[in-house]
This record gives C-alpha cells, structure tokens and sequence, in this order.
C-alpha cells in the first residue's frame, strides 16, 4: 500500500475517527485505525465494538491496500508534522510515514483482524440543523448520570413531534429539556443515545449544514456527508420525566441571566456541598438574596434586584447544579419557577428558546 495525503486533511480525518478508537479493550486491534486505500481516496475506520466511525478522506493513492496503524500514535506524530503531504508506504508489517525532513516506521496490525463496519438497516430517520443539534446536546447532556449501574440515565432520551425536536436528560437529581421547532419533522422517533457519545458527534467540526439521524431497531446513526457514526442505543424505559414537571408555580422570579450567574460564583466561594446556595425571595421588597454559611469558613450573601409574581419564597440547591443549568440558559433573563421549599425548582430561559432546567432542592435547617 502506498499513498500520499494532505497533512490537515489527515490531521482532520484522525480527529474525527479517534473519537471511535477503544482505549481500554484487551483486543490490540481495537486501539488502531483501519485505513483502507483505494481509488481516489482513503476509507478510514475505529470502534470498540460499541460504536463505529468512519470517515472518507481524498488521497493519492499509488498502490491499493488496507492496514491498521495504533491509532493514538499515530494521531501524536501527525500532529507534530509540518504542513506538506505526507506519504505512506508498507512494507512487510511495518508503514512509514514520512513527511518533509521528518519520517517514522511504525508497526502495523492485520486488517483482516479488524471488525467489519457495521451494516445498519434503519427504520426511521430525520434530518436536523447541525448548529441546532450541538446546541440541544451541549445543554443536556452535561446533565446525564455518570453511573454506570443505571445505564437509562447515561443516556439523552431524543425524540420528535410534529412540531420539532426533543432532547432530555436527567441524573435524577436535576433534569434538562431542550426543543427546537423545524417544519417536516418526523413524529415517532425516539431513542435514548449516551449522553457521551453525543457529546463526541456534537464537538465535530463546526458546519453550516444538516446532520442525519437514523434509527435501528438496536442502533442510532449520524450522517454527514463523509462521516458516519454508529452506537448502539441503550435499552430500557426513561423515567416520566413529564409528571415531575409541574403544570403550576406559586412563585415566579425572573432574574438577569449574567447577573444571577456571578451572584452565585460569588456565595458559592464560602459554600460547599454540605452548604448550599439558599435563594430568599422577597415580594414586598423586589429582591432575591442569595446567600451560604458554611460553618467552617464564614458566610456570603448577594442581593440581586428581580421580578416577583406571587409569594415570598425561600429554597436552596447545590450551586453547582445551578451554574450548570444557568450556562446553558440562552436568554438575558432567566425564570426561576417554585412551589414550595421542598419541591423542585425550575429554571426556564424567557422568551422563544425553549430551555427548562429542573433542580431538586436542597432541605433549609
């Protein structure tokens, strides 16, 4: 095998198809990326048998063949190449790549060995704005449980309406809904993706243009023009998140987003986990004080002017949970909608974005 390629367009396609790679697996070839040579281009592959990346790259092919080359090695070195073509060439389980002064040899693996990309039969698909999609799972998938023995909350619930695209994510200790509206929308689609691997599609390089999803009756898929990406979808029931979603508020505060944000970095300087933020709401007087004691440091308090309709009001949350869900709030104001010290808060953006961040409250002394 032998061909020649541009050095950023190799940089890019390794990018991409490293979020693919396993580095955990006791299989060698696992840890590689297979590289297929053939007509007017390179056909590259990873997985770790969980999900698959493929991607299709332009090159100089001068002789025809298929290798697999350990994947993060080999990303090292072409980062540190300069900007020319790189060659490569293959001789007797080795390939070397060399490109201006600089070249290596490196050892390479059995393409035979490598799994066969997955052949997925998709039964439904929808076709989405790219800067939409990343948008959605920026805001929620951060808020995906990190637990592994509760594999559903791992996982971004996607569905669709007639109206437009859902994403959902809980920990179940707080719960992000983000929708968007686009015409043509199919209605039954759904799967719960993880919330990791949607985090990996969404930090591709930013374009301009549409990203399809297609479903299996065991797979999602992501098509976008060369790049195509598999994961097997996570099996079982996402909780009733809507019955947690009261219909009601008894006190609705509307603060300035940024305002809110650096109030809570400042208390949140005293606070810790076993002392969290407390929001005093105050009708009469127009205001909110955020406030923590923290019995081994000190206290802080921010009073921050705001819109109140309906009762005084006090309720408290682990900061960090707040900060989480304001950052991903788009709008200059943000609601704060409650019912009682001891049910949860809701943080919603103002205006046409629809953003709804729920936060299990923490219990006042």
């Amino acid at each position: 095998m032998k061909f020649n390629i541009n050095k950023s367009e190799l940089l890019n396609a390794l990018t991409i198809v490293s979020k693919g790679a396993s580095s955990r697996s006791t299989l060698p070839v696992l840890s590689g990326v297979y590289v297929k040579a053939q007509g007017g281009g390179l056909i590259m592959q990873t997985t770790d048998l969980e999900r698959s990346v493929r991607y299709d790259v332009p090159a100089l092919v001068e002789e025809e063949g298929a290798i697999v080359i350990p994947e993060k090695l080999l990303l090292d070195i072409v980062k540190q190449l300069p900007e020319a073509a790189v060659s490569f060439e293959t001789f007797e389980g080795t390939v070397s790549v060399s490109c201006d002064q600089s070249s290596f040899v490196l050892k390479t693996l059995e393409a035979e060995d490598f799994p066969e990309f997955p052949e997925v039969d998709v039964m439904s698909r929808i076709t989405v704005p790219f800067d939409d999609f990343c948008t959605m799972v920026k805001r929620v998938a951060k808020v995906a449980s990190k637990d592994q023995s509760h594999a559903v909350l791992t996982g971004v619930l996607i569905s669709t309406s007639d109206t437009g695209l859902k994403m959902v994510a809980t920990d179940s200790y707080r719960l992000a809904v983000s929708e968007i509206d686009f015409a043509g929308c199919q209605q039954g689609f759904e799967a719960i993706v993880s919330g990791a691997f949607l985090q990996e599609v969404a930090s591709l390089p930013k374009i301009d243009e549409t990203i399809e999803i297609g479903l299996s009756q065991n797979q999602i898929v992501f098509t976008h023009q060369n790049m195509v990406f598999i994961n097997r979808r996570i099996e079982g029931n996402f909780p009733n998140y809507k019955q947690l979603i009261p219909n009601s508020y008894v006190t609705q505060t509307c603060f300035s987003t940024q305002e809110l944000i650096t109030a809570v970095k400042r208390v949140s300087l005293i606070s810790s986990l076993s002392s969290p933020v407390k929001f005093d709401i105050n009708d009469a007087a127009g205001n909110a004080v955020i406030n923590t004691v923290s019995q081994d440091v000190g206290s802080a308090e921010v009073v921050l002017d705001c819109d109140v309709i309906g009762e005084s009001t006090q309720i408290a949350f682990n900061h960090q949970y707040v900060l989480d869900g304001l950052a991903s709030i788009p709008t200059q104001q943000v609601y704060l909608e409650t019912q009682s010290p001891l049910k949860p808060g809701i943080f919603k953006s103002v205006g046409e974005e629809k953003f709804l961040y729920l936060v299990m409250p923490v219990r006042i002394a």
